[in-house]
């Protein structure tokens, strides 16, 4: 089977141990790329539920069976934790079976722009929502996730296509909303101040490629609700690729200009 071909690839929020994981269409997805580099860009297994709630799938075991192959295939594969698998972050600088461990990188890409690599949780502390309140959206957010995996099993039945339901949802609420907006500004601030041009990050659970004041501001989505991945090509260019039964693309940057492009609304 013939692969695509790409010079780095970004994933991020995947969930390993969650059951509203998509890792049927991550599997399909890894399995159809080939790349130079993949970045795994936090919260690939989530520790924190599997410690509240053990529960593990078989396709979630091929996940990690895919990625150790791809390093055996010669493919760089760097691991930033998340909050959620914050647990390895105490082993940053260390290497398991070809899988480097990093806080944080500096990605340079093919035309010479130099991003910042992180999950994007530390962006979090600028937040001024009180405890109860970020209690509250997380008790939503699992509400949300649970009704996209049910509706979509249904759909799926019926032969129909994925619909990125939480996004829809998203959209439409603007407390969510506003959030997500913010929390784009404060990543493409501090990648402005520390002079890189720009950010790439995960976290919030919607993808993005967005110019922010020069700046450009990158979010490779997750692997819950959108089931997206971020791209570059080997002219450096950056695509978000929405992956599920059909894949298309939701947004690009050229490598020669940066361009707004921002996640458009499922059709």
């Amino acid at each position: 089977m013939s692969r695509l071909c790409y010079r780095s690839v970004f994933v991020s929020d995947v969930h390993l141990g969650l059951p509203n994981c998509q890792a049927a269409y991550l599997l399909d997805f890894l399995r159809s790329i080939e790349c130079e580099h993949l970045y795994l860009v936090g919260d690939i297994i989530d520790f924190e539920n599997l410690l509240k709630r053990p529960w593990w799938h078989a396709e979630h075991g091929e996940v990690l069976a895919e990625i150790f192959a791809m390093t055996a295939r010669g493919i760089r594969v760097t691991y930033i934790p998340g909050n959620h698998d914050a647990l390895l972050r105490p082993f940053a600088g260390q290497c398991f079976s070809g899988v480097e461990i990093r806080l944080d990188a500096v990605h340079v890409a093919a035309d010479g722009r130099r991003y910042r690599v992180s999950h994007g949780d530390e962006h979090d502390s600028a937040s001024a929502a009180p405890a109860w309140l970020l209690r509250v959206g997380d008790v939503l957010q699992g509400f949300i996730c649970g009704a996209n995996r049910h509706c979509n099993a249904l759909l799926r039945r019926l032969g129909m296509r994925y619909v990125p339901l939480s996004i829809l949802i998203k959209r439409r609420i603007g407390t969510a909303w506003r959030f997500i907006r913010a929390f784009e500004s404060r990543v493409a601030d501090a990648a402005r101040d520390a002079g890189y041009d720009g950010h790439i990050c995960g976290h919030i659970h919607y993808g993005q490629i967005r110019e922010a004041d020069g700046v450009l501001y990158v979010n490779d989505g997750d692997w819950v609700e959108h089931c997206t991945a971020l791209v570059e090509h080997h002219d450096g260019a950056l695509e978000l690729l929405h992956w599920t039964e059909r894949p298309r693309s939701l947004g690009v940057r050229r490598a020669e200009a940066i361009g707004s492009m921002p996640l458009p609304a499922a059709a």
